[in-house]
């Protein structure tokens, strides 16, 4: 127990950095858009949804295409990123290439067309603009929250109560 009335996880808070709060985040509405999906409620034509490819009829909030696949991925990416939001430098990279990967799902189904074979996502103008932009404001997050990484005396636990490990436990 320490004499300063810390407390382990206080310290843990503290070396949070923004773009592993910003991972953390996004990881949270891609959990909750995933799990949204599946309720028949705020998806209407929810009984014709489909596994993959442009036959659903299921629309999250009436908007949004989806099918079980899309949701799927949607939770995936949810899952992951909250695992990788552990560590900053991995943080950032799941930020980047994650935004990389939906601003391409979303190019993808700006382009594609509803019909054609190729189509395995449910794509509408609406699905297309939002995976794009959710793409490209992950890509910004990746960039701009990684300028806050702490300094490297804090990533080698050093200074966390005002004194460095190597000689607090005496």
């Amino acid at each position: 127990m320490s004499t300063t009335g810390h407390h382990w996880w206080e310290a843990e808070r503290r070396r949070t950095t923004a773009v592993q709060q910003g991972l953390n985040a996004v990881s949270w509405v891609f959990l909750l858009i995933g799990v949204m999906g599946f309720v028949p409620l705020l998806t209407p034509g929810f009984s014709g949804i489909a596994f993959a490819g442009p036959e659903t009829t299921a629309e999250l909030f009436g908007v949004f295409e989806v099918s079980v696949l899309s949701n799927l991925i949607h939770l995936l990416f949810g899952v992951v990123g909250l695992i990788m939001s552990w560590m900053a430098r991995f943080a950032r990279r799941t930020l980047i290439g994650g935004g990389v990967f939906f601003a391409v799902l979303g190019l993808y189904g700006l382009i594609v067309d509803a019909v054609n074979a190729g189509d395995f996502l449910p794509s509408s103008w609406a699905t297309g603009l939002l995976h794009l932009g959710m793409g490209v404001l992950m890509i910004v997050l990746g960039f701009v929250l990684h300028r806050e990484l702490p300094r490297e005396s804090e990533a080698r636990d050093e200074g966390d109560f005002g004194e460095t490990n190597r000689g607090a436990a005496r």
